[in-house]
């Protein structure tokens, strides 16, 4: 018997990033109206670095630039053309001889390379973190790259405000960390520098005004993982800049960063230049603090190239994707999710809950039994693999590992290695939104519509009061021994159930 024929897949799409530090090639699919990472390639070529006092690129960076997209090459001979872009960035702009790196490099990849401006480039982030990351609409989002800086003000899907600035990691480092040395008069000359440079953009740019202020780039993700690593939230702030800095400046030099706890040593050459330039833009433009994106430039045009992907909401689109993919029981996760939205309704007061936080608790809902495609027993820990290791456009990483405490938790007993992990919120909060979604999940085991009637959640001292219904009670014996067995588990977590009737 002859085998079937495979159904024909979907089409792929690539996009080349030819940065200043590094080049990069993402390869994607559309799978169930979500955006699925076929392939992914970074090579720090350090193109920047090559640039001499006239601007010219020296033959040893195009060198490693042309190796490079030899690599590159061979994945795209099998993608259509109208599939690819390729966009080169601030080092070949400023390059005198960067017509010979283009024109050699079009020859290598078969294909031709945009050479975009400042300003389309910082559409181009804009538009990757619109995309990709769900956040306030008025957002400013910071990148820092290897030979340039783009700061955009916008709102959805329009960049108001934008700029393209001539200052960068990779060229900060040789300006002002001559030979790999830190010192606090080095960092002062570079934060210095930087602000004179942003100087006359200040004005504008407050006078539009933001509520979210987002990074995108190496340096923004190195910060990130640093304060990761030392046990803090993952939200940049002066402070936090200034506490790294000194560690920084304790190190002494380029190969003594070791001792930054969290910073990899791809990242420590031109991490120095990198926090002077985010230390000015924050005292600047009186920046409070700063969240890490989703997307960048890449993503910027690759959603571009993408049929419709400004119609539908992120999020969204991602929960859909992974309900269909995984055979999620949409109308029991949605159960679950209305009824979480009920509970923090009452408690939103007592427990101080955010609308961000209301917004990924209900995410947690809609996949909290992603894990039960695979096999029932185990489903919690399927559940922290799956999430922990596939492509979540519109949740940060920071945003995943809360998803991940909540989901691996959602019911039995705790797991809490993914919620020591979680660095998005502070442990007490991640508790309360814990609790929600086992009494959640729990309210809701006929899964069935229109079996919970009324019930009331109260706060008093240190018990969390559930009220039901006394024909509720008596009409539902095992869930009520469910709720008698969470006061049990919850004791774990310092949480004081306490189950009575409704009067």
């Amino acid at each position: 018997m002859s085998a079937s024929k495979p159904s024909c897949s979907q089409p792929l799409y690539a996009v080349i990033d030819l940065g200043s530090n590094s080049f990069h090639m993402l390869i994607t699919r559309l799978v169930a109206d979500s955006v699925q990472v076929v392939d992914k390639v970074k090579r720090k070529v350090r193109l920047a670095s090559g640039l001499d006092k006239d601007n010219n690129l020296d033959d040893k960076s195009m060198a490693r630039g042309w190796e490079c997209l030899s690599f590159f090459a061979e994945r795209l001979q099998d993608i259509p053309a109208q599939n690819i872009k390729i966009v080169a960035t601030a080092t070949l702009r400023l390059a005198q001889n960067a017509d010979q790196f283009i024109g050699r490099a079009e020859k290598i990849l078969q294909h031709k390379i945009n050479l975009i401006s400042g300003i389309e480039e910082a559409h181009n982030i804009y538009l990757g973190v619109a995309h990709t990351t769900c956040s306030a609409d008025n957002r400013l989002v910071i990148d820092i790259g290897g030979a340039s800086t783009e700061l955009i003000v916008g709102s959805g899907f329009n960049a108001k405000e934008v700029c393209s600035l001539d200052m960068g990691c990779v060229t900060f480092n040789s300006q002002f960390f001559t030979e790999g040395k830190f010192t606090q008069a080095a960092f002062d000359r570079a934060v210095a520098a930087a602000t004179t440079i942003l100087s006359d953009k200040v004005e504008s740019y407050k006078a539009i005004g933001w509520d979210v202020a987002l990074g995108v780039s190496g340096t923004l993700q190195a910060i990130a993982e640093v304060l990761t690593a030392q046990g803090k939230l993952q939200v940049i702030d002066l402070k936090s800049l200034k506490l790294i800095e000194q560690q920084v400046i304790a190190c002494g030099s380029v190969d003594k960063l070791e001792n930054v706890i969290g910073l990899e040593t791809e990242r420590r050459p031109v991490f120095a230049p990198g926090l002077a330039i985010l230390t000015a833009i924050m005292v600047s433009f009186d920046v409070d603090e700063i969240h890490l994106a989703g997307g960048a430039i890449r993503e910027g045009v690759l959603y571009e190239l993408l049929p419709n992907m400004r119609n539908v909401n992120i999020r969204q689109r991602t929960l859909a994707g992974l309900i269909e993919r995984y055979s999620i029981d949409e109308r029991q996760a949605y159960r679950v999710a209305n009824l979480a939205d009920i509970m923090v309704q009452q408690l939103k007061s007592d427990w101080q809950l955010t609308d961000d936080l209301a917004g990924l608790l209900q995410s947690a809902c809609a996949l909290h039994e992603i894990g039960l495609l695979l096999e029932y027993k185990n489903n919690k820990k399927h559940a922290e693999y799956i999430l922990d290791n596939t492509d979540l456009a519109g949740f940060s990483n920071v945003e995943r590992k809360f998803l991940i405490a909540l989901v691996s938790n959602y019911k039995t007993e705790f797991n809490l290695t993914s919620l020591a992990k979680q660095t998005y919120t502070e442990r007490k909060q991640a508790i309360h939104l814990i609790v929600i979604l086992r009494l959640a999940v729990i309210l809701s085991k006929r899964r069935q519509d229109d079996v919970m009637s009324a019930f009331k959640l109260t706060v008093s001292a240190t018990n969390l009061t559930l009220s039901l219904p006394p024909l509720f009670i008596k009409m539902h014996p095992l869930i009520t021994a469910e709720l008698k067995q969470e006061v049990q588990f919850l004791q774990e977590l310092e949480v004081n159930l306490l189950i009575s009737t409704l009067t």
